[in-house]
């Protein structure tokens, strides 16, 4: 296995790997960045992205994650394909490994993994994945507001997402699979007292409809085996987020569900030297903006704790 020192190493891509580098790269840091498994994260499956400041007419994701990555380029990062599949973090310089085949140390490591959404596994849901089927009704909501839509889930999420939606749409089914939500009471009273949201107990999704777009979902009862057809225009998913952290376990504080721990206000993980950003550590927004802001605060933070190692080192002497 060959080995190789950098200053600063950037885990993942997308817009909080993107901005960690870009303001990385500005500060002198040289920064390497390893794109993973998806270059550009989620927002490469994401056809319009029309809340991001600074593109008024909305843009294509994959383009907009193209933009961030020359950006990132120009003012010097290293951006590189690869996979990391190990770390350690046990010593004053950490070490990641690449593709189990290259061995990189650094003074800093930037983790911006971020998360992937749960999906039903429907062959139709992967066909029609950002041609009506998505896991964010907050990203992609607005572009179907007046028509009819579902959602799948019944915790806090689907039930805050299904709300949202009823402000858009003019009708939303909750396609719940058991016969109570596991939502929060609160949720689910005001998920009940909106009139155009309509529940439907023990369902199951057998099949999203349509071609080139959503026209519709097969959705089975699974008490009585009754099919029904949805007349819908757009098909969401809110059955939760897995963060992209398992090889971190062992050296990083996390919650129970995975996500990373971070000192609030600030991107500091439990590890000195050690900072995260984006949807590895964020289970509330997970949205691009917010993911760019904390990739600037990451990349400050390890400014910051570079230039308090360097001071260290100067008294040492």
């Amino acid at each position: 296995m060959t080995t190789e020192h950098v200053n600063c190493l950037i885990i993942g891509s997308g817009p909080a790997g993107y901005t960690a580098a870009i303001y990385a790269s500005r500060a002198g840091m040289k920064p390497v960045l390893y794109q993973g498994m998806q270059p550009g994260g989620q927002l490469t499956i994401t056809n319009e992205v029309d809340n991001f400041p600074g593109y008024p007419e909305g843009v294509n994701g994959p383009q907009m994650m193209m933009d961030l990555e020359q950006q990132a380029r120009r003012f010097g990062t290293d951006i590189r394909y690869g996979l990391v599949t190990a770390v350690d973090f046990t010593g004053p310089i950490h070490k990641a490994v690449v593709d189990d085949q290259l061995e990189i140390s650094a003074n800093v490591v930037i983790i911006s993994t971020g998360a992937s959404a749960k999906w039903l596994g429907l062959p139709s849901e992967m066909r029609l994945n950002g041609l009506g089927v998505s896991a964010c009704a907050v990203c992609d909501g607005f572009f179907f507001r007046g028509k009819d839509v579902a959602i799948v889930g019944a915790g806090d999420t689907a039930a805050e997402e299904a709300s949202y939606l009823a402000n858009l749409c003019r009708k939303v089914y909750m396609i719940v699979r058991r016969d109570e939500m596991r939502a929060s009471k609160f949720m689910q009273n005001r998920v009940k007292s909106l009139p155009n949201i309509e529940i439907l107990w023990n369902s199951e999704t057998e099949e999203v409809l349509g071609e080139e777009g959503v026209t519709g979902a097969l959705i089975k009862n699974t008490v009585t085996g009754a099919q029904r057809v949805l007349d819908i225009s757009g098909f969401f998913v809110a059955i939760g987020h897995k963060p992209n952290t398992e090889i971190f376990k062992p050296f990083v504080e996390m919650d129970e569900t995975g996500y990373i721990i971070t000192e609030k206000g600030s991107t500091r993980t439990s590890v000195p030297g050690v900072f995260a950003c984006g949807d590895a550590q964020d289970n509330v927004y997970r949205q691009a903006i917010t993911a760019a802001g904390t990739g600037c605060m990451a990349a400050l933070d390890a400014e910051r704790y570079l230039a308090m190692k360097e001071v260290e080192m100067h008294a040492e002497v």
